[in-house]
């Protein structure tokens, strides 16, 4: 008997280099869709941009080469903001990028980022009334440095009175119109719409704003109304509020306002939700009146917009932030999302929501703007008289001297 093994023949020694080959090929395969990839390999797969709402949730799909920028913005833009965030998100500049929005008043944004906060890579205040006094404070704490390396407009809004249309027509029936002068009027009758108007079961005149301290529309309320007591539109000086006159005028006028908030879109969210019953009128952006114009006619009817004799343009700045924990790439990323924020097709949305756009192709009045559609609710191309913001010195004090208001 042979003991020897037999050798294959040559057709077999061929099946076996071809079973080898085949096992091969289906490891290569399994080790590829197991997510063996090579650790060095971190180009972001198209689809792979992040995105989060509002509230800071989880990104998706997760991307571990993806950059995240903070962005800080005043709740006066919020629907329109985060819409755009989702659109950038399936956009060629998205990829790889996550933009967590961070909704917070302008002046409150302004104190996180000088505390440090290293969430924040961009600034986007209602306007640029606080910027100079953000400036100079950075400033002091690091030598003089500037915090901004990149700043443009994303959008315009004046400030308008928003009232319910019933009160709108009595209030003007007896004032003439609604102005700071007027408001300070009604606000003073102790009687209130029983006196204005005849109305006892209306109660009290009932005005809001926000918090000057807080948000940009209540600082710019209080520059509104020292402009309309000087009845200057320009060079507002200290000499000029430190007027014993207009500190009780102020005085008057703030410890009648019926409530306050830090967010000028919530305070108008309240007023449409709860009707006249918390508020007769407010005063806040054009853009934030637009917004909710139809909510408020499905719910307690119309309202009414009226210009203040002088006003001011809020630009909603967009400000890239040099500070040190915002790297060169932060920076890069946060330059690609405002150039995305203002292409023609994001700032035709900005309209919808109420904003005049800051890019100049896109036209204010088209087919179904509300700058046509909402003209019969009063409001306007032509904002009359606009005011030069002051010097940082007089809104510091201006602040100062409305917080000792409050305290007596």
């Amino acid at each position: 008997m042979n003991n020897e093994n037999p050798k294959p023949t040559v057709l077999g020694q061929l099946v076996i280099l071809a079973f080898i080959a085949v096992c091969a090929y289906g490891a290569w395969v399994a080790f590829q869709r197991g997510g063996g990839t090579s650790k060095t390999d971190t180009t972001p797969q198209p689809g792979a941009a992040l995105t989060a709402a509002a509230d800071g949730g989880a990104a998706r799909p997760e991307d571990p080469s993806a950059i995240e920028i903070g962005v800080a913005y005043g709740t006066e833009k919020r629907r329109w903001i985060e819409a755009a965030v989702e659109e950038f998100s399936t956009s060629p500049a998205g990829r790889g990028v996550r933009v967590k929005l961070i909704p917070l008043g302008s002046l409150e944004a302004a104190q996180a980022i000088l505390r440090g906060d290293n969430k924040i890579h961009v600034w986007s205040p209602a306007s640029a009334l606080y910027k100079e006094t953000f400036v100079s404070e950075w400033g002091v704490k690091n030598d003089g440095k500037n915090p901004i390396a990149k700043e443009e407009q994303l959008a315009l809004t004046p400030m308008v009175f928003v009232t319910w249309a019933e009160r709108n027509d009595a209030f003007i029936k007896k004032y003439g119109a609604v102005t700071f002068t007027t408001v300070a009027k009604g606000l003073g009758e102790k009687a209130g719409w029983s006196a204005i108007a005849d109305k006892p079961e209306w109660g009290l005149f009932k005005l809001g704003h926000t918090h000057p301290n807080e948000s940009n529309s209540g600082l710019a309320t209080l520059l509104l109304m020292a402009y309309d007591f000087t009845g200057k539109t320009r060079d507002l000086t200290l000499k000029d509020i430190l007027d014993p006159k207009f500190q009780e005028w102020m005085t008057a006028i703030e410890n009648a306002v019926t409530g306050m908030s830090s967010s000028t879109g919530n305070m108008m969210k309240e007023m449409v939700l709860k009707g006249p019953s918390s508020y007769d009128s407010l005063f806040v952006y054009e853009s934030v009146a637009i917004d909710f114009m139809k909510n408020a006619e499905g719910r307690w009817g119309e309202l009414r917009v009226s210009y203040p004799k002088r006003n001011l343009w809020n630009d909603n700045p967009y400000y890239v932030l040099d500070v040190p924990w915002s790297t060169a790439r932060h920076r890069k990323v946060a330059e690609q999302f405002l150039t995305f924020l203002l292409s023609a097709s994001i700032q035709q949305k900005a309209i919808a929501h109420g904003f005049r756009p800051a890019n100049p192709q896109v036209p204010v009045r088209s087919t179904g703007s509300p700058f046509v559609d909402y003209e019969k609710y009063g409001i306007q191309q032509d904002i009359g008289q606009t005011c030069d913001l002051p010097r940082s010195e007089v809104i510091n004090n201006l602040l100062q001297i409305w917080q000792r208001s409050r305290q007596r």
